[in-house]
């Protein structure tokens, strides 16, 4: 099948962008990568009346750390993230999520921001980002807005975005020498959308004046685990993370966050994987990752 016919605008400026999509209202879709929006209007499940193409929209591009923050446009190509030295050296999370997203004609193409935007709640950019306390920039006619990862996914494709919103960009938490990440999904194939994905970060060692009496403590402190392909949203495994809050990486601590992950989510079901098998996959993936970061590697 083919689209509707529709019309097509291409703003150079972000101020343009908004101003169209205040005229213009719901008849109004935005394309930036279209691996998301082109296919569903192929099957006719989404008929603009009007593309507004953001790809010369300067005010969305680029990567640039300020201060204690790492910022990423919206328009940056999941192939960018990739090769970012910058997202390496501070934001090794996203690095290592990076080459698990589709296929490399898809990370060509495929934008950060209309990851996030899209909220499929088995994509990698979205479960990262809430993992990373990430702050996700809003911008429209009547002014701009910045909403926490936690408060931005609402469900299956929504999100805290108001009509005419645009993201604009994102900040993560620039990485700290004691953090530790790790990253792993589970497929049918490579490329294809997790059954059951895991983002984890945590903080190894004594904290403050305390580093200097505990050099080698290997204790973890603020973990965060966000399970994604569970739920119609990321999901943050709180139980799990206090599993593993002020102990250190051995199997013992593994064992007990497994444990503690039933009280997190019961994950939901799919055509192809039950409740039950994607909940033993959760405790699995967790012991995986988990285990990688015990000896310092992302899974």
């Amino acid at each position: 099948m083919k689209s509707p016919q529709f019309d097509y605008v291409r703003p150079n400026s972000l101020a343009q962008a908004l101003a169209i999509l205040a005229e213009r209202g719901d008849e109004a879709k935005v394309i930036a990568g279209g691996q998301s929006l082109i296919p569903t209007m192929n099957m006719r499940l989404a008929a603009p009346s009007i593309l507004v193409d953001l790809n010369h929209v300067p005010e969305l591009t680029g990567i640039e750390l300020r201060g204690k923050w790492l910022r990423i446009g919206a328009l940056t190509r999941h192939a960018e993230m990739a090769r970012s030295p910058l997202i390496a050296r501070h934001a090794p999370l996203l690095a290592s999520a990076a080459p698990h997203i589709a296929h490399a004609a898809i990370r060509n193409r495929g934008t950060f921001g209309g990851s996030l935007a899209t909220a499929d709640p088995a994509s990698e950019w979205p479960a990262c980002c809430l993992t990373l306390g990430a702050r996700i920039h809003l911008a429209s006619c009547s002014g701009s807005r910045v909403v926490p990862a936690e408060e931005f996914f609402k469900g299956v494709y929504q999100t805290a975005l108001e009509p005419h919103e645009l993201i604009t960009y994102v900040e993560v938490p620039a990485a700290a020498q004691d953090m530790r990440y790790g990253f792993d999904e589970l497929v049918r194939r490579r490329g294809d959308y997790a059954i059951v994905g895991l983002a984890a970060q945590a903080r190894v060692g004594a904290r403050g004046a305390l580093k200097l009496f505990r050099p080698n403590d290997q204790r973890l402190h603020e973990v965060r685990l966000g399970f994604f392909g569970v739920a119609e949203t990321p999901v943050l495994a709180r139980r799990a993370a206090a599993a593993l809050e002020g102990r250190p990486l051995t199997s013992e601590a593994i064992q007990d966050a497994q444990a503690a992950l039933a009280e997190d989510f019961q994950p939901l079901g799919d055509l192809y994987t039950s409740a039950e098998a994607k909940a033993h996959m959760a405790r699995v993936l967790l012991g995986r990752v988990l285990t990688a970061m015990s000896g310092g590697h992302s899974a």
